[in-house]
């Protein structure tokens, strides 16, 4: 299964959240781990490169929004969805303001989290690929260029 090697995060304050969302994307075959609070977030961020993030808005030691910036600058390809029960206009603007790739609201709508999630990881792996060939791209005209000039 493809999605075997995909790494999920997730963060929320309440273990149930976060066992119930573990053993759903586990049943669909994505690695996961937990975090309940913001500290708890960076530290496995540091220690492990995550495709994908699901961070609840209020934690125990701050706002979930605030892991958003410290997850871009330790790992600038992990998606960030966040996850609230908490919802506003202000959330959400801040939200995607400060790089989240989603914003879902609680109780969350089991489909519509799946979906979302295999949406933004495809993202990911078109834009890895587009990457690599553009990369591909430019080593073989410049390999081109120096031959030329000998």
């Amino acid at each position: 299964m493809a999605q075997e090697k995909t790494r999920i995060l997730v963060v929320d304050d309440d273990k149930g959240i976060t066992q119930s969302l573990s053993v759903l994307l586990q049943s669909e075959g994505y690695r996961t781990d937990a975090a309940h609070t913001v500290k708890e977030a960076i530290e496995k961020s540091f220690e492990n490169d995550y495709n994908l993030a699901i961070l609840d808005i209020k934690l125990p030691d701050g706002d979930g929004t605030s892991i958003l910036k410290t997850l871009h600058e330790i790992s600038p390809k992990t998606l960030k969805i966040m996850l609230t029960g908490y919802p506003t206009l202000g959330n959400s603007v801040n939200s995607l303001n400060e790089g989240a790739d989603a914003y879902l609201i609680k109780p969350v709508d089991v489909e519509k989290l799946l979906t979302t999630i295999k949406s933004k990881i495809e993202e990911q792996k078109s834009a890895e690929i587009a990457t690599e060939e553009s990369i591909a791209v430019f080593l073989q005209n410049r390999a081109k260029k120096l031959l030329a000039e000998k």
